[in-house]
């Protein structure tokens, strides 16, 4: 199977300075990745880049074998979603209506119901009808999530997608991504939460100061050496019947 996402030392530059440097990064079928990292390690810039939202300094990006950037808008939605930081709702729809957004080319019957299904796999049916200015943070985050669920492309990048969410949102929302990957998808996220990235990640990529410091399985991304020279943390990941777990804290100054 061909890589949904291939990255080839990407370098990307802002305000003049190196933000990016040189990152390899592959998004196969079956597998969800998560990107970790400090704040300001170019975990954004890396989605962004991918999309070819921002400009290459250097190296190439493809998307199912194409460059995004000379791709029409109308393939490259088929192609990839995409969940930005920014969680913004300007205009108080009902929950479907925003959910259907993510199916724009589809006729509005099906749309709807494409919409109603992604609301019940984030276990928001009972407020279909309901504003979406209406509801709480979080309430909203999972409408933004079944807007990416509804568009149904193949590669999925979410920027923080467990923001703002209560643990057992947040669990099921990495259910969810660890599922459409399951069923051939690609998943890429970025996560603060290291907790989370060793819990449901089947690869973990570690950015610092804009290069990849270590990338693979979450124990050997995560290694104690890569926690403590890149977080500031004396940490380990540990095996539970609940999955892996992170146990760290800060190190003795």
């Amino acid at each position: 199977m061909s890589a949904l996402l291939t990255m080839t030392g990407a370098s990307v530059r802002l305000g003049g300075a190196l933000v990016l440097d040189g990152v390899n990064l592959l998004a196969e079928p079956g597998e969800l990745v998560g990107v970790v990292g400090p704040n300001g390690a170019g975990k954004t810039t890396l989605l962004r880049a991918a999309l070819g939202l921002q400009r290459l300094a250097a190296g190439a990006v493809k998307l199912g074998g194409r460059d995004p950037r000379t791709t029409p808008p109308a393939e490259l939605a088929r192609r990839v979603a995409y969940l930005p930081q920014a969680r913004r709702l300007a205009w108080n729809v009902p929950a479907w209506r925003a959910a259907a957004l993510g199916a724009p080319n589809a006729p509005q019957a099906k749309a709807r119901q494409i919409a109603l299904d992604a609301l019940t796999a984030v276990g928001l049916a009972p407020l279909a009808e309901r504003g979406v200015l209406d509801m709480s943070g979080g309430e909203r985050a999972r409408v933004l999530l079944a807007r990416l669920f509804a568009s149904g492309a193949p590669l999925i990048l979410a920027d923080e997608p467990t923001a703002g969410l209560d643990p057992d949102a947040q669990l099921l929302t990495l259910e969810l991504l660890r599922a459409r990957a399951r069923a051939g998808g690609a998943v890429v996220v970025t996560l603060h939460d290291l907790g989370l990235a060793a819990r449901a990640c089947d690869r973990v990529v570690v950015l610092h100061k804009g290069g990849i410091a270590a990338e693979g399985s979450p124990r050997d991304a995560l290694s104690p050496s890569v926690l403590a020279e890149v977080f500031g943390l004396d940490g380990v990941v540990l095996d539970t019947p609940s999955g892996p777990v992170l146990a760290a804290g800060r190190m003795a100054s």
